[in-house]
């Protein structure tokens, strides 16, 4: 078990299995050093525990969850192609996706569940630059989605 895998667990968590893709892409891909990942809902076990907009259907605080979950997810999709998650000298960047009721403006707050988990796993190297987005609607209605770029040592 990696040394990020171990925190993790310490963390009460375990990596999951990559979650399939939806259409006509690839989880994660490497290109030099670094390995770019597809956005990545919150998926456990293959399905969305909660769908609909944040600030409506969904609360702040259960999106923040689920932006956790997807930064879990993305790690997974990083692992598949780095084959181990130690090799992550940083995270570079990281995009949040927030399906927003119009009148909700709150999706930084959303999007830190993500970058919260990458700093707890990753200490400094989860430190990275970072977008918070509201959109209309995602995937499945998920209420959440999160992409994240990585630079391997």
């Amino acid at each position: 078990m990696s040394a990020v895998e171990e925190k993790l667990a310490e963390l009460g968590l375990t990596l999951p299995a990559v979650v399939p893709p939806l259409a006509s892409y690839q989880p994660a891909v490497q290109s030099g050093a670094y390995v770019y990942t597809s956005g990545q809902l919150p998926m456990v076990e293959g399905k969305l525990p909660v769908t609909g907009k944040v600030g409506a259907e969904v609360t702040p605080e259960e999106a923040k969850e689920l932006a956790r979950t997807c930064a879990l997810n993305a790690l997974a999709a990083v692992k598949s192609v780095a084959g181990d998650l130690d090799r992550i000298a940083r995270v570079v960047k990281v995009v949040g996706f927030v399906a927003s009721a119009a009148d909700f403006t709150g999706q930084p707050a959303v999007v830190n569940g993500a970058s919260e988990l990458l700093g707890e796993v990753l200490g400094d190297k989860g430190v990275h630059a970072r977008s918070a987005v509201g959109v209309a609607v995602l995937p499945l209605d998920a209420p959440v989605e999160v992409e994240i770029q990585v630079e391997l040592a």
